[in-house]
């Protein structure tokens, strides 16, 4: 086993190397009963993360976590005496995991995990000691809410940024988007959205986009009409998204979109609704990805 990041695109030749071939190494596998998560797992459902089984192959237990587009794959050591995170490999070097996502991939329809390998944008928060802020206000409270909720990346790293709450049936939110993809494009922004829902609907669906690891992909083809990409799916975890809604329900915000951001000034901004004019509030980002 190795951790998972540097091994990532060594997972992804792995992938497309046994798609071409059509079979992948055969595992001794027992997946007949499914497991108790431990608790550091746990934990991470527990925050949003979409948290499915692998198998248990050479007597240990596969576990792969999704959450804000990022992929972790786990596997628990026999009588729960720890786990390892990285890539499972038998004792001629093929990638257990390779199969193992294959195996799921199956079982699911595809839909969730037909993207898993694919790279997506590392999410960066850049803070260090003396960037932090002492939360003696509530605006500096809310922006600390803002950064914590459960959010996906759309844009490079490294850009100005600002978050925004959206629905995903919103139109504003679509306009919105469709008006900053410009920006988005050249490289002035980064926008996090933070996926809510106000209807049962839109809930899952938020679910969704929070739970593939290609988010930003989904988000722009759902944008450009296509009505399969974004489905409503009720068996996903909503945990991320009802986080997101109580921390608009704990602050009184209603609306969507609605843009929370740091200005060069420092201070917390907020713009409920439509943005009027894009070219000034990019002008105005203090903070960076």
């Amino acid at each position: 086993m190795t951790h998972n990041n540097p091994m990532k695109h060594t997972l992804l030749t792995l992938i497309a190397a046994c798609t071409m071939m059509g079979s992948t190494a055969s595992i001794a596998q027992d997946n007949t009963l499914l497991p108790k998560l431990p608790d550091p797992i746990q934990n991470l459902a527990n925050e949003g993360a979409q948290v499915r089984f692998l198998g248990k192959d050479f007597g240990v237990e596969g576990w792969v976590a999704i959450k804000n587009g990022q992929e972790q794959y786990f596997y628990v050591l026999p009588n729960n005496g720890g786990f390892i995170s990285g890539i499972l490999f038998n004792e001629k070097g093929q990638a257990v995991t390779v199969e193992q996502i294959s195996r799921l991939r199956a079982q699911n329809g595809g839909e969730l995990l037909d993207t898993l390998a694919a790279d997506a944008p590392k999410r960066v928060t850049g803070a260090t000691k003396t960037e932090k802020y002492e939360f003696k206000t509530p605006s500096e409270q809310l922006f600390w809410d803002i950064e914590n909720s459960n959010w996906i990346p759309v844009g490079q790293a490294g850009t100005p940024v600002f978050y925004s709450f959206i629905d995903p049936q919103c139109p504003h939110c679509h306009e919105m988007m469709k008006a900053m993809k410009p920006q988005i494009d050249a490289g002035r922004v980064q926008v996090r959205l933070i996926p809510v829902g106000f209807k049962e609907e839109t809930r899952a669906q938020a679910a969704f986009l929070l739970a593939t690891p290609s988010p930003a992909q989904v988000w722009w083809r759902h944008l450009g009409g296509d009505k399969t990409v974004l489905p409503a799916k009720q068996e996903i975890n909503q945990q991320g998204v009802q986080r997101n809604l109580s921390i608009m329900q704990s602050w009184k915000l209603n609306v969507t979109p609605l843009l929370v951001y740091r200005g060069k000034d420092q201070k917390v901004k907020i713009i409920r609704g439509k943005v009027k004019d894009i070219e000034a509030l990019i002008n105005d980002l203090g903070a960076r990805t």
